[in-house]
């Protein structure tokens, strides 16, 4: 059974004229679970009627009024809710086709429709199609000649009004938002500010292009001990994973969606951070038709895209707890330490079992010299 709901709307346009025009044009869904949407319906129609009295829920009613844009925020922040946005910085598009809104809107539609369900498979999804809305009243007709249920567990579109429908005034309002974190015609000083306040409710940012410089600048002045290399290495290593991933059930899905969040914190909240594992399990629950547990998202996300070659390291330390992409020797050094506070006492504790046991049967038994303990009887006997 579907129990998440989602709302989107655009911000920007298809204009690259941008000295008129932004630099960016943003797809923002708010996502809900359907049991708590009533609840949280009342709630923000609370907040509709106190900043906007009679009027809608919009993003440009607010415009450069960075205080009450604020306040609005983190009222609307206290709700139970998850924010997913694809985010296309136009001036990195090349071609001449895609000044012709119709190759415009072509190409956006198949993007959006890729990555909300690579990520949310079994989905509801409600967008508004009227008003200025013209990307949304393509991408109805784009999912209508696409949009097979089978292949996504029958996930279901509905096209309304946001007159009327609060969670579509949501999604403006936070794809507004978006627009003044990223779009180099409304970036202010206050941008941080606002990219900071709703850093817990994403739970992912798909930028396109993806951009591999984007981070190192920043990084470099603030970072003291960031290294570019080992950067470098962590950030295709994710990249890499997500381009190649093929999905055929939940665990796949869940690894793609880590190596976003790790890809989002790395870019947008410091290359330094760690992430929480609860931090990380939260942003992953959503969506999935059961919670994660610790133990599955350790073996089965964390190991198994390790395994997969992402550069992700981890650390149990003081302050620095949990998981993030590699920018520095000492991220490598954490990584190790802990590894080695682990594996070097398991091997110290076997050994003792295998001698013990050779002291007592004469040498006749040894414990790994079953053809599955190879590897590790090549540890052993090279452990002092």
């Amino acid at each position: 059974m579907r129990n998440i709901i989602a709302f989107a709307d655009e911000y920007g346009n298809n204009s690259f004229d941008f000295t008129k025009q932004g630099s960016h044009f943003i797809v923002a869904g708010v996502i809900f679970n359907k049991d708590q949407l009533t609840k949280n319906e009342a709630a923000i129609e609370q907040i509709r009627s106190k900043h906007f009295q009679t009027g809608e829920i919009k993003s440009k009613k607010v415009a450069d009024n960075h205080s009450r844009r604020t306040k609005i925020l983190k009222e609307i922040l206290e709700l139970d809710f998850s924010i997913y946005a694809v985010i296309v910085d136009k001036r990195k598009l090349e071609g001449e086709g895609f000044k012709y809104k119709p190759s415009f809107y072509k190409f956006l539609n198949g993007l959006v429709y890729k990555e909300l369900f690579r990520t949310f498979p079994d989905l509801d999804l409600v967008v508004d199609e009227h008003g200025e809305n013209d990307f949304m009243r393509q991408f109805k007709k784009y999912v209508q000649s696409k949009h097979i249920p089978t292949l996504f567990s029958g996930s279901d579109f509905n096209f309304g009004h946001s007159h009327g429908n609060t969670m579509i005034q949501l999604a403006d309002f936070i794809a507004g938002t978006l627009g003044r974190c990223f779009d180099e015609s409304k970036i202010s000083k206050e941008s941080s500010e606002f990219l900071a306040l709703l850093k817990p409710k994403i739970t992912s940012l798909n930028h396109f292009p993806p951009d591999h410089r984007s981070y190192y600048t920043e990084a470099v002045k603030d970072e003291q001990n960031f290294h570019p290399e080992i950067a470098a290495a962590g950030f295709n290593s994710a990249n890499l994973f997500i381009d190649q991933k093929k999905v055929d059930g939940q665990d796949d899905i869940d690894q793609i969606n880590c190596v976003k969040l790790l890809l989002l914190y790395f870019n947008n909240y410091g290359s330094d951070r760690y992430i929480p594992t609860r931090e990380l399990i939260r942003h992953l629950t959503v969506g999935r038709p059961e919670p994660l547990s610790e133990h599955n998202f350790r073996t089965r996300v964390i190991g198994k895209i390790r395994d997969a070659g992402v550069l992700v390291v981890s650390s149990s330390t003081g302050q620095h707890k949990g998981y993030k992409l590699p920018a520095s020797i000492e991220d490598l050094h954490k990584f190790l330490n802990h590894g080695n506070s682990m594996i070097l006492p398991m091997l110290h504790r076997i050994k003792i079992l295998r001698d013990k046991i050779k002291l007592s049967t004469l040498n006749a038994l040894d414990i790994v010299e079953r053809e599955e303990f190879k590897e590790l009887k090549k540890l052993l006997d090279n452990f002092d």
